[in-house]
């Protein structure tokens, strides 16, 4: 599960068609699957409340607590500034470069390192096949769903066979939802580079660059 709000970074999410599959009856799992821990791929996120999407590049690097956004200019959008992000969880800060000038800003975190991943306190929710016949994907849904508390605050996809997140829906408040997909998903890091932000934030500024100006 990763609760993090990318700063500047809403995006669009499809809903979810899934077909049970023959285990539908079968007893729900004791435990999650373990995700992988070093992973890259795109992402697709929607915010709910204000009905943006943003696509991106992401890179996962979950032993030493980085990850790497780079949003993709796939439409025409007059006065959008499109970004670079870079999580330092270890050093607890973040970096935002504008793609085109380079610009930097350099923001301290506040909340804790949160992987791509299902904790294991969670609850399951079902089992089943995204697609139809020939062209499916099993997969399991959690959630952090408990008795006491009337609904859950995320729910997250992961592929039965090897754990990869397909989609995660986190939600802040009662204002604040957001859902993402993942797909394209290779493992490993191609390039560890990507983590280390340019020289323009050796003078970065202290506070977030606007995602749009004219």
């Amino acid at each position: 599960m990763h609760r993090l709000f990318f700063f500047f970074f809403s995006v669009a999410a499809a809903s979810v068609l899934g077909f049970p599959g023959p285990d539908a009856s079968a007893p729900a799992p004791s435990q999650p699957c373990l995700a992988p821990r070093q992973w890259e791929g795109r992402s697709v996120q929607y915010d709910h409340g204000t009905g943006r999407n943003t696509r991106a590049s992401l890179s996962y690097d979950a032993p030493t607590q980085r990850i790497r956004i780079l949003q993709q200019n796939k439409k025409h959008a007059p006065c959008q500034r499109f970004f670079e992000y870079i999580y330092l969880y270890q050093s607890m800060v973040m970096f935002q470069i504008d793609q085109k000038t380079k610009q930097c800003s350099k923001i301290a975190l506040t909340e804790a390192w949160d992987p791509f991943d299902i904790p294991d306190n969670s609850t399951f929710e079902d089992q089943y096949f995204i697609g139809g016949p020939d062209d499916m994907v099993e997969v399991q849904e959690w959630s952090d769903r408990k008795p006491a508390r009337q609904h859950e605050t995320w729910v997250g996809a992961y592929t039965l066979k090897d754990c990869y997140p397909v989609q995660e829906t986190y939600t802040r408040n009662s204002s604040v939802t957001t859902s993402t997909r993942f797909f394209d998903l290779q493992l490993g890091i191609s390039d560890p580079n990507v983590f280390t932000p340019p020289s323009t934030c050796q003078s970065a500024w202290p506070e977030r660059m606007a995602e749009f100006h004219c």
